[in-house]
């Protein structure tokens, strides 16, 4: 099908979304099989104890422990607010951070980064003017220290609709950031998939939306979810990638497959640099990335300098490296959400 489509659905009893462009497979989110803490759940932790060497201190949580990177002036036993900003690698402590967001659909509520700002993807200056006094109006009166961002879904939402999520954002933020006396304890819960995928997802609004029990096999979600579970992947003109994560690291190997012509190896390269945020995204796969492309003139590796910067520009926290003396292409991706094939393990069996 053409156009947007979000597609919510369970997988094994637990909540699944997917969005759909043009017939393809943009996002995933699958709700962990277990009470994992979901990414920008909110808790009150005890500060614990310094990791020499490592610039990091160990938190306090209700489950266990969270590894927080901000040290600066936290002392062992302090209470702190602070959020689950990814997944924990096995045998790791969960990654928090004290810089809270509240997010909703429309609003951002940002804690000690004060000011009102106005998504830069809305343009027309009659919109961001009327945004800016809803803004004001939604945030008069609330602490300095509070700051607010209106996002780019608000360009096309209605004023009441905007007002209703900043007050509420901030009566979140204001009721979590006075709750600082106890022991570890869970103040507010990640988003789950469907949660999520309302929050996060329909900017561009959507051409159409399946709720309904079944739709994952309606829509071929789980057929492409069966495909994210193999390494290996088809590119145009019959040439492929394999991508593998390892312990280290995450291999891609780029082949062309029985294409010989002399713009082959290009041609499969661009192809697998194009779609290997997509990959990466839908796998939950994240740290390093090692890209064994195929073999080219050194001559043509500023095309696909220029593809890569291009596919990753909207990836977020994304630092490509590039090549080393062997030929080999390095990324970093941040580890924003859990390996799918661990999500799923056992699942579709």
């Amino acid at each position: 099908m053409i156009g947007r489509v979000l597609v919510l659905d369970e997988i094994a009893g637990r909540q699944a979304a997917a969005l759909l462009v043009d017939g393809r497979l943009e996002e995933l989110a699958v709700d962990p099989v277990d009470d994992t803490p979901l990414p920008g759940a909110i808790y009150r932790a005890v500060a614990d104890r310094p990791v020499k060497g490592q610039g990091g201190i160990f938190v306090k949580l209700p489950q266990g422990s969270g590894f927080l990177r901000q040290i600066s002036g936290v002392a062992p036993g302090q209470r702190l607010l602070v959020q689950v900003s990814g997944p924990a690698e096995p045998g790791k402590a969960l990654p928090v951070t004290t810089r809270l967001l509240f997010k909703s659909r429309f609003a951002i509520i940002t804690p000690d980064a004060p000011g009102l700002n106005i998504s830069r993807r809305i343009k027309d200056e009659d919109v961001r003017a009327g945004l800016a006094a809803l803004a004001e109006a939604g945030m008069a009166g609330a602490s300095p220290a509070l700051g607010l961002i209106l996002r780019s879904g608000c360009a096309e939402a209605e004023d009441d609709a905007i007002a209703e999520d900043i007050a509420a954002m901030r009566g979140l933020a204001e009721a979590v950031l006075a709750d600082v006396t106890g022991g570890p304890e869970l103040l507010v819960e990640g988003a789950g998939a469907h949660e999520l995928a309302f929050r996060d997802w329909l900017d561009p609004a959507v051409d159409e939306a399946d709720t309904e029990e079944g739709s994952f096999d309606r829509h071929g979600v789980a057929e492409a979810i069966e495909a994210l579970l193999s390494p290996r992947i088809a590119l145009e003109a019959g040439g492929h990638m394999m991508l593998e994560p390892t312990r280290a690291l995450v291999a891609v190997d780029v082949n062309t497959g029985p294409d010989t012509s002399p713009a082959a190896s290009l041609k499969a390269n661009i192809a697998a640099a194009r779609d290997l945020p997509r990959q990466l995204r839908l796998r939950g796969l994240g740290g390093q990335v090692v890209v064994d492309f195929a073999p080219m003139p050194k001559r043509d590796r500023h095309i696909l300098d220029q593809v890569m910067k291009a596919a990753f520009k909207a990836e977020g926290e994304t630092n490509l490296a590039g090549w080393t003396t062997l030929g080999l292409y390095e990324l970093t991706r941040k580890r924003d959400r859990l390996p799918l094939a661990d999500l799923l393990a056992g699942a579709l069996e």
